[in-house]
């Protein structure tokens, strides 16, 4: 029983290790995995999160749309309200692509019919699971599930870009969150099942 509590704990640490990272999100569209340290009037210092150890590194805020931390709150930087489709000109493509992106972390939740399938996959086995996993998460999500603030934004390719670049990401990440949910489930109980003998 007690080697079995220790298995329970050792994979949870693991698990929740897997997901206890911020996300850094910069305006190349870039995902960096890091550990923030320090946000500044200018700048934000963060390490890597696979080496935490290493050296600290720095970013202008303004290179930066928005950090995601691994306590499910955000950091928003630079952002404009929704209802500014007038404030964009062509020569702020750039721009409109950023904005997708943010508005697609905001506002997206059409993942749910995906995950949930998953989930229940993974529940049965993590091996079926993986199916309905690499499936979903390999596929851009459908226009019709894409849950835009501004059908204008979307009518231009930019913001249409950003948004659904970030909309396929976000799916991604809760496709496998979910994948990764049933694998712990059917260890725990097969953890349970072999301590009694």
């Amino acid at each position: 029983m007690k080697t079995w509590f220790i298995s329970c704990f050792a994979f949870l640490g693991v698990v929740s290790l897997g997901f206890s990272q911020d996300i850094i999100i910069t305006k190349k569209g870039e995902d960096i995995e890091s550990k923030v340290l320090e946000v500044t009037e200018t700048e934000v210092t963060y390490k890597k999160f696979d080496n935490q150890e290493g050296p600290s590194y720095t970013l202008r805020k303004s290179m930066i749309v928005m950090i995601r931390y691994e306590n499910g709150t955000k950091d928003i930087f630079g952002s404009e309200s929704d209802n500014s489709v007038a404030f964009y000109s062509d020569s702020q493509n750039q721009d409109l692509y950023v904005q997708g992106q943010m508005d697609a972390g905001k506002y997206y939740k059409g993942y749910k019919g995906a995950g949930t399938g998953t989930l229940i996959a993974s529940l049965v086995s993590p091996i079926v699971g993986l199916v309905p996993a690499i499936a979903t998460s390999s596929t851009q999500p459908k226009d019709e599930n894409l849950d835009y603030p501004n059908s204008e934004l979307m009518k231009k390719a930019d913001y249409y870009n950003g948004y659904s670049k970030k909309a396929k990401k976000v799916k991604q990440g809760k496709v496998w969150t979910n994948w990764a949910i049933g694998f712990g489930v059917n260890l725990v109980a097969i953890l349970i099942l072999t301590s009694g003998d």
